[in-house]
Order: structure tokens, then C-alpha cells, then sequence
């Protein structure tokens, strides 16, 4: 097999079988990496199935997107709701690309449903923002991918909005070494983008979310 993922954040779903050749193959690209570092890690007990740990880790949980289906977004139609439905504090894990360092924190999501629109079961805000977060990306990125899946998932709404807010140890653990510094990213449409109070009040639902 010799199946890319283009874009690096791209979604291609691969079998168990497929994912197992790319355990294998990453974890002796592993071995070469550690080798290069100069690190004995063949001598050291913790670290001499290290390789395939990390890959497995990889494949399975940090960058799990890339190769894992779409989750099955459930809709119903609307009973005449015409507010927003927002979820908060969703946490984020996700990897940014530019030094396949970590970045962690919490989106906050919200659509408003047309009257004659759908609105979907509330835990799959929760499954897309996870599902799109488990990839090699920028922060800017992840917040448009999470921004045109619901809008894609949430059919007729009136506006979507996301903001996403990450720690990024790249900032932390090299370069400037600051810790303590929050990324954050929006991405509106609709009436989010369109109306101030509308706006005004997502930010109010993420304030009383956060205290």
C-alpha cells in the first residue's frame, strides 16, 4: 500500500489491516530517527520497544483522524427552535504540523437551526470537533474544519459559529519558551457573522461556560 494522505489533514479511512502496515512501517522509520538523534535506545529496557509504541500512538490516538472514518452525524428535524444550540468547553488535542508538537484547549460551537431545518443529537458536536482535532494541523485549520463539517451536518441553519482556544508547547518547549500564552481562532457565518447581538450572545455563552 501506498496510499498518501494528501494535505497532511486530509481523510482517507483505512482497513485495521491497513493501519497495522503503517504501524510497522513508521516504527522502523522510528528506529532510524532515534538513531540519528544518537540515542542508545536499544540498551536502555524502557525504551527498546519505544519505535512501535510511538507509532501505534500515533496511528491509533494522536493523529487518529487521518485514518479513521467520518463519525455518523445523526439529525432530526427541528420542532421550531430558533436560538442557538451551542456546546462549550469541548476539549481539543491536536498536533500542530509545523513541528508535530502538541496543541490542547477547548472549542466552543454553536449553530442556529432554521425552523424548517435540522438539528443533530448533541454529543456529535462533541465526535467532530475529536474526530478533526486528531490530526497533523494549524489551529487555524482545525477551526474551519470544524466550522464547515457542523455547517455541512446541520442542514439549513442560519449561522455557524466556533472558537477554538489551544496551548501550543511548540511556543512553550522551544523557540520563545513561553508558557502560559493561548492561541485562539474564530470562524463565523451566518447571522454569527452577520448580526452583533447574535454574535454578542454566542460570546455571553462562552463566558458563562468558562466561569
Amino acid at each position: 500500500m501506498n496510499k498518501l494522505i494528501p494535505q497532511m489533514n486530509g481523510n482517507i479511512p483505512h482497513t485495521p489491516e491497513e493501519k497495522l502496515e503503517i504501524i510497522e512501517n513508521a516504527a522502523k522509520a522510528y528506529e532510524q530517527f532515534l538513531d540519528a538523534l544518537k540515542l542508545d535506545w536499544r540498551n536502555d529496557h524502557n525504551s527498546t520497544n519505544t519505535p512501535r509504541r510511538v507509532a501505534k500512538a500515533y496511528v491509533n490516538d494522536i493523529i487518529s483522524g487521518c485514518y479513521n472514518a467520518l463519525p455518523d452525524i445523526t439529525s432530526f428535524p427541528n420542532d421550531g427552535y430558533d436560538g442557538i444550540v451551542s456546546q462549550c468547553n469541548i476539549p481539543v488535542v491536536s498536533l500542530c504540523s509545523h513541528h508535530m508538537m502538541q496543541f490542547t484547549g477547548v472549542a466552543h460551537v454553536a449553530y442556529i437551526p432554521s425552523k424548517e431545518g435540522k438539528v443533530v443529537g448533541l454529543s456529535k458536536l462533541n465526535r467532530l470537533v475529536e474526530h478533526y482535532s486528531r490530526r497533523p494541523q494549524l489551529q487555524e485549520a482545525l477551526t474551519q474544519s470544524i466550522h464547515d463539517s457542523i455547517n455541512k451536518a446541520c442542514e439549513g441553519n442560519l449561522g455557524v459559529a466556533v472558537l477554538v482556544k489551544a496551548v501550543h508547547t511548540c511556543a512553550c518547549n522551544r523557540g520563545v519558551k513561553h508558557s502560559g500564552c493561548a492561541m485562539v481562532t474564530s470562524k463565523l457565518s451566518g447571522d454569527f457573522l452577520s448580526d452583533e447581538k447574535t454574535r454578542t450572545e454566542f460570546y455571553k455563552f462562552i463566558d458563562i461556560a468558562t466561569k
